[in-house]
């Protein structure tokens, strides 16, 4: 071997080791595995839990005992309800909670044992409407390439079940509402999952042939055809899963007092308008994340369901303004809709929500210590689950002590179909609600005409409600 050859050879040397001595930094050495294997101790309590903790649901065992029967479900304001829905295996609790803010009116206006609105209605207008949007997105991003992350958000999940509170004022706004003796649930819209996978795959494939158009520089009007035709498809799909919406259909009512209305007819629209003297632009949506400043406007992009809709456009304020609105609200009897990241910290079979049902460090004796804020930033939490929020418990100082939520999993859920909050755990975990502006001071409401800062669709902040 020549000079130039062994210096050639040495530095390819060189370049291996430095590249394995780059590899090697942060790498599970053996002598790291030395170190962690000695910060655990297997001694006879280890191996107690271990045998605890390998046979058992966590939960169970992270039970905090001395929590239970600490809460009750009593409350001193609590708005006028009846009844429990179910939106069974479907993601569609946006949908039920937003009526379920709604019914309680009519139920008092006609004085009625009970009143549900047709979910299966709006859901399918709801997933006509996802689908257009979808097509739309597709269409105004045809140049951009496939990577473009805003076309891969599109791709990812072209239509869902579920939402929040402005979707559904989206659909009463456009096709009104019937009750649900008018359009009855089917298979599909109690068990939406199989449906959206049917949906999905006809739209992703009908995606790529509309980006294939615009690559072939097919004339606007084509496209537009070819996209209805498309939506043709779409509609027949639901119409197969779901049935037709009624567009005209008779109803009539008894009340409490075994009274029995005359039946009239009416389509969605007029139906909406005679038995609810709502104005649904006069909700204010509120939201608490930390991890942004507060006393702002924002809205998050493409956050609709119906392409000429209006996004989830919110202020940002602390839990304890938000808290006085809805103290308001439910004095006044007026429901909410509120949304929370209901996984956490949920005992089902007691129906309560609280910082101390489960004590997960005592367990492992191991800190678990971050805050709202940082939940949030490391995607740890964020809304999951919409509800209505229909009462409160105070102090002697009219201060919250807990809160009152009507759920939407069936009267056999929690307790009785409702659950129970603490006040800390509301300030922890809730993330939006949604109250009349009456209930709203004159300083919030001037955020409203700031312009707002617009967010990307992809924030994790920002899944739906489901």
């Amino acid at each position: 071997m020549n000079k130039y050859k062994f210096i050639a050879f040495l530095i390819l040397i060189s370049c291996f080791s430095t590249i394995s001595l780059a590899q090697n930094k942060g790498a599970i050495t053996p002598n790291v595995i030395k170190q962690i294997k000695e910060a655990y101790k297997k001694d006879s309590h280890s191996k107690s839990l271990t045998n605890a903790i390998s046979n058992n649901k966590l939960n169970s065992l992270a039970l905090n005992r001395e929590n239970i029967g600490q809460v009750d479900h009593f409350f001193k304001y609590k708005v006028k309800v009846k009844g429990i829905t179910d939106q069974k295996s479907s993601g569609r609790c946006w949908m039920f909670s937003g009526l379920n803010v709604l019914r309680p009116k009519i139920i008092e206006k006609y004085n009625l044992s009970n009143f549900e609105f047709s979910e299966s209605h709006l859901f399918f207008w709801d997933q006509l409407e996802k689908a257009n949007l979808f097509l739309e997105i597709i269409i105004k991003t045809g140049k951009k390439p496939i990577d473009d992350r805003t076309v891969q958000w599109a791709f990812k999940n072209p239509v869902n079940d579920g939402g929040v509170w402005n979707s559904l004022a989206n659909l009463l706004i456009k096709y009104g509402a019937v009750p649900k003796s008018a359009m009855s649930e089917t298979q599909s819209s109690n068990n939406t999952r199989y449906l959206g996978k049917i949906l999905n795959t006809k739209l992703r494939e009908d995606g790529l042939e509309l980006r294939k158009m615009s690559a072939n520089k097919t004339k606007v009007d084509k496209i537009e055809k070819r996209k209805l035709e498309m939506l043709s498809d779409i509609y027949k799909i639901l119409a197969y899963n779901i049935g037709e919406p009624p567009t005209e259909f008779s109803w009539r009512y008894k009340n409490t007092k075994d009274s029995i209305s005359e039946e009239k007819t009416y389509t969605p629209k007029s139906f909406l308008k005679e038995v609810l003297d709502v104005n649904l632009e006069d909700y204010v949506l509120l939201m608490d994340d930390p991890s942004r400043p507060y006393n702002k406007l924002y809205e998050i992009q493409y956050d609709r369901n119906v392409q000429e809709g209006k996004n989830w456009v919110y202020i940002n304020i602390p839990s304890s303004e938000i808290k006085k609105f809805a103290l308001g609200s439910i004095k006044n009897n007026e429901a909410m809709y509120f949304s929370c990241d209901v996984g956490k910290q949920l005992n089902r079979d007691a129906g309560l929500l609280s910082m101390n049902n489960y004590d997960y460090a005592s367990l492992y004796n191991i800190d678990f210590g971050m805050n709202k804020k940082e939940r949030i930033l490391s995607r740890q939490s964020g809304s999951s689950h919409g509800m209505a929020l229909v009462g409160v418990d105070v102090d002697q100082n009219e201060n919250p002590t807990k809160w009152l939520i009507e759920n939407s999993w069936g009267a056999n859920a929690a307790y009785n179909g409702y659950l129970t909050a603490t006040d800390k755990w509301f300030d922890e975990y809730m993330f939006r609600v949604v109250v009349d502006k009456k209930f709203v001071d004159a300083k919030t409401l001037k955020i409203l005409k700031q312009k707002p800062t617009q967010l990307p669709p992809w924030d994790p902040m920002f899944t739906p409600d489901k």
